[in-house]
């Protein structure tokens, strides 16, 4: 049976810190299965004790799973002197968690982004062996090369020699067009309708595997999906 001390469960299952942790649980605000403790370096077993934090029951939270509305001019990153990132959108609720973003967006691009701290589940998203298909919508200006679908469907090797999988490509309208792909090479979208003749004025990705993007999630905004919600991607 797993153990871990009372105060170190806490630091990571809330937005505490460890001080103010150790002044809750002298307060008597802390109990362990129905019973206060004010010992914070007790001993407890995450998967078998309830732990209760003023009376809210504090759940074992080994991975953290945040979908993102990014917008635009925001730094897919961890962290920058000078510039705002993804990270510093997160809710404060789960700053204490080491997170990252899933993969990038371009600065400029907007759309469904995934926060976590598993790294497992990071990798298999990105690697494009899992084939999970991105979704971007673009608009775009310039004459398309009249064979533009079939050029991407068969994939291409760009100038500079990066080589593409097959891409996806449909027109919504005569500016817009959806791009899909199933790996996240450098600016890829972008680059890829350049190479058929279109330059890209916004990008958005609506769509990772069967994870959409949510229409009432507003541009900036975080919200946090439960694990099966996540695995969506891979279906």
């Amino acid at each position: 049976m797993k153990t871990v001390r009372l105060d170190k469960f806490l630091s990571e299952n809330t937005a505490l810190s460890r001080s103010q942790i150790r002044t809750a649980v002298k307060r008597g605000e802390v109990s362990v299965n129905e019973k206060v403790i004010y010992d914070f370096s007790l001993k407890i077993s995450p998967d078998e004790d309830s732990v209760c934090l003023n009376g809210e029951i504090i759940n074992n939270k080994k991975f953290i799973y945040l979908l993102l509305n990014k917008p635009s001019g925001i730094l897919t990153a961890s962290r920058d002197k000078s510039r705002e990132t993804v990270l510093d959108l997160v809710p404060e609720e789960f700053k204490h968690y080491d997170l990252f973003a899933v993969g990038r967006l371009d600065k400029d691009t907007t759309g469904l982004l995934l926060i976590t701290n598993d790294g497992d589940y990071a990798h298999r998203v990105i690697s494009p062996k899992s084939n999970v298909e991105k979704d971007y919508i673009a608009t775009v200006d310039g004459t398309p090369q009249k064979n533009a679908v079939s050029v991407l469907a068969e994939g291409v090797t760009l100038a500079d020699g990066t080589v593409c999988r097959p891409a996806k490509l449909e027109f919504l309208k005569d500016d817009t067009v959806r791009v899909t792909i199933t790996e996240g090479k450098y600016h890829q979208v972008k680059r890829l309708l350049g190479f058929v003749g279109l330059g890209v004025k916004t990008l958005h990705r609506e769509r990772i595997g069967s994870l959409c993007l949510p229409d009432n999630l507003k541009a900036g905004s975080i919200t946090e999906i439960n694990s099966d919600t996540a695995m969506l991607v891979f279906k």
